[in-house]
């Protein structure tokens, strides 16, 4: 019996335990088989506080880790299947085992969806991101691609103007899902412009991105595009899967209530799962701190 069971192995899962095993909570965390979450896939993180010189997004998570389990927590890494949040104490299925917690924080974050072409998977930080605010600073002067037609693809394009000399919004059609407050600011831009009707079915390069093959969506025409970067911005999908009896919202993320409280009393929230606002490694570890004193007033009370 634990006292919390965290699920997710990423910043806002980390920062989480640290906070509940240094409080002498019995800690579990069900960090799954590719623990670390999204910093995993990242190369130099220069945002996170106290790395002036910057680090490495998988040395940054196995230092959190770490300082978790000086204080205690216990880890597996198996994935997390299925949820009873039916009655206390509840119980989580991870790999064939069942374990049982009296209080339950949900930090499984969220996944980038990829474009899932040849090409991209192994150059994901070495010219393929999906965060401008995380990487952006990499490609200063550089022409650079930003490949979607919604609102994250807008900002992720006028975030990516601060450092970059040229950036290319390719949309497969001649129509956006972007609001037109954010299509105007992009289009206002003269850093800017746009490829439409055109889909990216390659990314070009050996060891880094040199390139992309494009397919007219109308003619059918295959072409090529030069660029030093590409940033995938087709949105994220909230790893929400195995979840039962919690409330999403309208987005399919966890919803919740002061920050941190899910529609069960004794489970809690933390970091992307339930951001789709801010996405950083920071507000996640903030959140696993703020769900992990809420535990632990929540106990005090039972």
């Amino acid at each position: 019996m634990y006292d919390v069971l965290i699920l997710g192995g990423g910043p806002a899962g980390m920062t989480a335990a640290i906070y509940a095993s240094r409080a002498k909570l019995k800690t579990l965390v069900v960090a799954g088989e590719n623990w670390g979450g999204q910093l995993m896939t990242t190369s130099l993180v220069e945002n996170f506080p106290g790395f002036p010189e910057g680090i490495h997004g998988p040395e940054l998570m196995e230092r959190i880790k770490k300082q978790a389990e000086k204080f205690g927590a216990e880890f597996i890494y198996q994935n997390f299947k299925e949820s009873d949040f039916s009655k206390s104490p509840f119980k989580i299925t991870a790999g064939d085992k069942i374990f049982e917690a009296k209080t339950v924080i949900i930090a499984m974050g969220a996944s980038a969806k990829w474009l899932k072409v040849p090409g991209e998977a192994e150059k994901i930080g070495r010219g393929v991101s999906g965060c401008a605010p995380c990487d952006g600073p990499f490609f200063k002067e550089k022409d650079i691609i930003v490949a979607g037609g919604g609102d994250c693809a807008m900002e992720e394009a006028i975030i990516l103007t601060r450092f970059a000399k040229s950036v290319t919004i390719i949309h497969r059609r001649d129509t956006f899902k972007a609001s037109i407050h954010m299509l105007n600011r992009a289009k206002s831009d003269p850093k800017i412009k746009f490829i439409v009707n055109k889909q990216i079915t390659k990314i070009l390069g050996q060891e880094k991105v040199e390139g992309v093959e494009v397919k007219d969506s109308i003619t059918g025409e295959i072409s090529q595009i030069k660029t030093e970067g590409i940033f995938v911005a087709i949105g994220h999908h909230p790893n929400t899967a195995g979840l039962k009896g919690i409330e999403f919202d309208d987005q399919g993320y966890v919803k919740a209530e002061d920050h941190i409280k899910t529609n069960i009393s004794g489970v809690f929230v933390a970091g992307d799962i339930h951001d789709c606002l801010y996405q950083q490694a920071i507000t996640a570890a903030g959140y696993g701190c703020m769900a992990a004193l809420k535990v632990e007033e929540w106990l005090l009370e039972k």
